[in-house]
C-alpha cells in the first residue's frame, strides 16, 4: 500500500467513525428531544433536559468533526453532498441552534413552555432531515465529473421520506433506552411503554427500507447478491441478534439492555451500509480515491486533527463516567427563572 492508499484508508475510516460517534450519541440526545414533546407535564420534561445538560453538546462536536474531514480530505464529496443537499442541511442546521438555544434560554425564562416545544420541534426536525439525508445517498446521487447535476429536491422523495421516519424512530428508541437509564418511577415506566412500541415501529420501517433499497441502487443490489455477500449476511446477522436482544430486554424489563441493544442495532445498520457503498463515497460515480485531496494535503491535516481526535474520545468516555446514574432532584432550570 502507498501513502496516498493508506492515507484515504485513515481519513476515511476518521470520516466513519466521527459520523457513527455522532449518530448514536446524538441520536439518542434527539430522540429525548422528540420524546419530550409527548411528555405529560412541566417537572418530566426539565428531567428529560436534566438527563442531557453535561452531553449534549460534546455529542455534536462529531458531526463538526465529519464536516471538516470531508472539506479537507474529500472535497469532492464536500462540494456534491452540499449542492444537492443545500435545503435539508439548513434545516438540520437550524433545528440543532434551536434546540441550543432552548437548553441556554429555558433555564432563566417564565414562558418555558416556549422554549420547551423550541427543543422538541428542533430534535424532530434535525432527526427527520438527517432522515431524509440518509435517504438520499442511498438511492444513488447523480453527478458528472464530480458534479452534482440532480435537481435542488432529489433529497424528497417518497423513499427518502421512509428513511426520515425510520431514523426519526430509531432516534425516539434510543431515547426511550436513554431514559431508562437515568430515570426512576412512573418516568421510567412511560419510558419503557413507549419504548417496546418505537422498536416494533422502527423494525418494521427498517425491514421495509431494507426490501426498497436494492430498487433504489444497482451497485447495492449487485453487492447484497453477488458472490461477496456474506459481509452482509454477518451484518444482519449482527442487527436481528441486536433487535431480539432490545426486544427481550423490554419484555423482562432490563435497566441496560435496552439502550445497549439499540445501539448496537444501529451499529449493525451502518457497518452494513457502509460495506455495501464502499469503495463509492457518492454511487454511482464518485469514489473515495478519486474524491481524495492530495497526499500534501492529507498529511498537512493530521498535524492538526490527529491529536485531537483521542482528546475527544477520552472527553466524551470520561464526561459519561463523571454523570452516570440516575437523574434526581431538581430538574433541569427549575431552580431559576421562577
Amino acid at each position: 500500500m502507498d501513502l496516498q492508499s493508506f492515507l484515504v484508508s485513515f481519513w476515511i475510516g476518521v470520516a466513519g467513525l466521527s459520523l457513527l460517534l455522532y449518530v448514536v450519541l446524538d441520536g439518542f440526545d434527539l430522540g429525548v428531544g422528540i420524546l419530550s414533546l409527548v411528555a405529560c407535564d412541566e417537572d418530566r420534561r426539565g428531567l428529560m433536559m436534566a438527563s442531557l445538560s453535561s452531553v449534549w453538546d460534546a455529542n455534536e462536536t462529531w458531526l463538526v468533526l465529519l464536516g471538516g474531514v470531508l472539506f479537507g480530505a474529500f472535497p469532492p464529496v464536500y462540494a456534491a453532498l452540499l449542492q444537492g443537499l443545500y435545503i435539508p442541511v439548513m434545516v438540520m442546521l437550524f433545528a440543532l441552534i434551536m434546540r441550543g438555544v432552548a437548553f441556554e434560554f429555558r433555564h432563566a425564562s417564565r414562558r418555558k413552555w416556549l422554549w420547551n416545544v423550541t427543543f422538541g420541534v428542533g430534535s424532530v426536525g434535525a432527526a427527520i432531515s438527517q432522515g431524509m439525508i440518509l435517504g438520499a445517498l442511498i438511492q444513488g446521487w447523480p453527478t458528472l465529473a464530480g458534479n452534482y447535476v440532480g435537481s435542488a429536491w432529489h433529497w424528497l422523495t417518497p423513499f427518502t421520506l421512509l428513511t426520515a421516519l425510520g431514523v426519526a424512530l430509531g432516534y425516539a428508541l434510543m431515547g426511550a433506552g436513554w431514559l431508562i437509564l437515568k430515570s426512576t418511577g412512573e418516568m421510567q415506566d412511560r419510558a419503557y411503554r413507549r419504548g417496546f412500541w418505537l422498536l416494533l415501529g422502527t423494525l418494521a420501517t427498517g425491514a421495509l427500507v431494507l426490501a426498497l433499497t436494492p430498487l433504489h441502487n444497482a451497485h447495492i443490489a449487485s453487492r447484497w447478491s453477488g458472490s461477496s455477500a456474506l459481509p452482509y449476511a454477518l451484518a444482519g446477522s449482527v442487527a436481528i441478534f441486536a433487535a431480539l436482544l432490545t426486544l427481550w430486554a423490554y419484555l423482562k424489563r432490563h435497566e441496560y439492555w435496552p439502550f445497549l441493544g439499540t445501539l448496537l442495532l444501529f451499529v449493525a445498520s451502518f457497518v452494513g451500509l457502509v460495506a455495501s457503498l464502499y469503495p463509492y463515497a457518492l454511487t454511482p460515480a464518485l469514489t473515495w480515491n478519486a474524491a481524495s485531496a492530495s497526499s500534501g494535503t492529507l498529511l498537512f491535516m493530521l498535524v492538526g486533527i490527529l491529536p485531537l481526535i483521542p482528546i475527544m474520545l477520552f472527553y466524551n468516555g470520561y464526561q459519561y463516567l463523571v454523570f452516570s446514574g440516575k437523574v434526581d432532584g431538581t430538574a433541569y432550570g427549575d431552580d431559576e427563572g421562577e
